[in-house]
């Protein structure tokens, strides 16, 4: 595949999984405010940190390093070896569930049962939904690798709408059943979002769309594991690069959930602390989920299959190069800006948009606080999103298996700095760490792509530099804000928050403004290739 199909293909894979995104954080923030007033803050907090936490740990370690060795690449390969390997990630599930379950049930706290009713089910549920989600690797990595927009959005889509309204409908019958709700919401997310992908490729295989794109896997048979005469039962190649990236799995994970990790280990917050911190934080990662992190993993696969991992710079395709520079290059300008919208109207729209959501549960104490820290939090995140999508698509094994080492140190160093912030400043001793983790991981990155184009004509990292005019319309931007904040906002009535609103839209306005005439490259760039499709829909 040329590489220009594979930018307009990823490009139109990461947009409309961040339109996906939308949905979900949508309805789930919907979800969260609507539970808020028939459920307790303490089983809010064990659903969403604690079981979460389960879940995640568990599909996390079993499957993100198979993702990752698999995707590398171009689709031309022995699937059959591939789909054998991803089918690994059933049994290490199995192993992972029942291990952390344990350590769940027996080794944590629990709660109080008459607070939060049912908690040894809930654990074996979630453990259980887990490993329902493997069965369907080799389908999701087969339409990641292949493209297949149309079929994710379509199964995400259902399994979350069905997990809501099941939960919706359980919430107002039965609030007393507790987390028998979440429990059986999550079982059918899990199922559905499975059963799409075994329905569709069901349908695909064999038919006359499947033979005209010469897909690789003619029957429903060969994605179940096969054994080759012979022949390995694995590609060991792919085997030991997935290796190293479990080791560095593993290590990423700590970073990612350290703050849960934190909390459900060593006890800092309590229940009802966790739940108004998760809703918080969910609240602040808005941006950083529906848009940072399907980016991410699309242009993973981008930069994976335009340029070939382990080369240098000089081995590569000239043209191929250039192109990934120039993707490189708008898309850490892309989130640069976005990063920096948020932080700067973020700050003074926190304890606002925190009163409108949950009331003053969430508005008083620390929660405006820790929202304005997330918003910077989120330009960390945006920078950090791109530079280790590009880094982690080129690292030849032996790179990846230095970095675990580095990995490892940062992983210790952020929960020690968690732990001590956390007891220094409460809950936002959190983002604090979080920071830190995030700043030390860019400035690793962002060592790595100077000096892999160091030997060519490109600096894709000019993108980390904005128009010095853009600069100065966000520092005054949010003193303006700021100041409304301060004069109108928030316990001065109706009339005052919507003039602190009109402030914002216009700053924001002139924000954008100011983008459209100094970043006329970044706006081509989205145009052509993120809202294309949408406007020749439109036409």
């Amino acid at each position: 595949m040329a590489a220009q199909d594979v930018l307009s293909q990823t490009t139109r894979l990461a947009s409309s999984s961040a339109l996906l995104q939308v949905l979900f954080r949508l309805v789930t923030f919907g979800l969260n405010a609507f539970t808020l007033r028939y459920l307790s803050r303490e089983l809010i907090g064990v659903v969403n940190v604690r079981l979460t936490l389960l879940y995640s740990t568990v599909v996390f370690l079993a499957r993100e390093a198979f993702r990752r060795a698999c995707l590398s690449g171009n689709t031309k390969r022995n699937w059959t070896k591939t789909i054998n390997l991803l089918w690994l990630t059933v049994p290490l599930g199995v192993f992972w569930s029942i291990f952390l379950g344990l350590v769940w049930l027996h080794l944590l706290e629990v709660p109080d049962p008459s607070v939060v009713p049912h908690y040894q089910a809930g654990v074996v549920a979630f453990g259980l939904s887990a490993i329902i989600e493997l069965l369907g690797e080799p389908f999701w990595v087969l339409a990641q690798a292949h493209l297949f927009v149309r079929l994710k959005v379509i199964a995400e889509s259902l399994s979350v709408v069905s997990k809501c309204i099941l939960t919706v409908i359980l919430v107002v019958l039965y609030p007393q059943w507790g987390l028998y709700i979440f429990s059986l919401a999550q079982l059918l997310y899990v199922s559905v979002l499975v059963m799409c992908y075994v329905v569709y490729f069901a349908m695909f295989l064999g038919s006359p769309e499947a033979t005209k794109k010469s897909f690789p896997v003619a029957r429903m048979k060969a994605l179940l594991p096969n054994f080759l005469e012979d022949e390995t039962f694995v590609n060991w190649k792919e085997a030991r690069l997935t290796w190293s990236f479990f080791k560095q799995s593993f290590l990423k994970q700590i970073l990612t959930e350290g703050e849960r990790y934190v909390m459900t280990f060593l006890n800092v917050l309590n229940f009802g602390d966790q739940g108004v911190y998760d809703i918080v934080n969910n609240l602040g990662s808005l941006v950083a989920r529906f848009i940072f992190l399907p980016i991410e993993e699309s242009f993973y696969v981008f930069f994976a299959k335009v340029l070939e991992r382990g080369k240098n710079v000089k081995d590569q395709k000239q043209d191929d190069v250039a192109m990934a520079a120039n993707v490189l290059e708008l898309l850490l300008k892309l989130v640069l800006l976005i990063g920096l919208t948020i932080t700067v109207f973020g700050y003074a729209y926190s304890q606002l948009a925190l009163d409108i959501y949950g009331g003053s549960m969430l508005s008083s104490g620390t929660g405006p606080a820790l929202l304005r820290c997330y918003s910077l939090y989120v330009l960390f995140l945006a920078i950090n999103g791109v530079t280790e999508c590009f880094t982690f698509a080129l690292m030849c094994k032996e790179e990846v298996d230095r970095y675990n080492f580095v990995m490892l140190a940062l992983s210790f160093t952020f929960l020690c700095i968690s732990y001590f912030l956390t007891h220094w400043h409460g809950s936002i001793g959190f983002i604090l760490a979080n920071c830190f983790n995030m700043g030390i991981r860019i400035a690793h990155s962002i060592h790595y792509i100077y000096d892999y184009f160091k030997e060519s004509t490109y600096r894709p990292l000019t993108g980390l530099l904005p128009s010095p005019f853009l600069v100065l319309v966000y520092i005054l931007s949010g003193v303006i804000t700021g100041s409304s904040e301060i004069f109108f906002c928030c316990d001065k009535g109706w009339m005052a928050r919507l003039i602190h609103i009109s402030m914002g839209t216009l700053c924001f306005a002139a924000t954008i403004v100011t983008m459209f005439c100094t970043e006329t490259k970044l706006i081509h760039f989205v145009r052509s290739q993120f809202l294309s499709r949408y406007m020749k829909k439109g036409t």
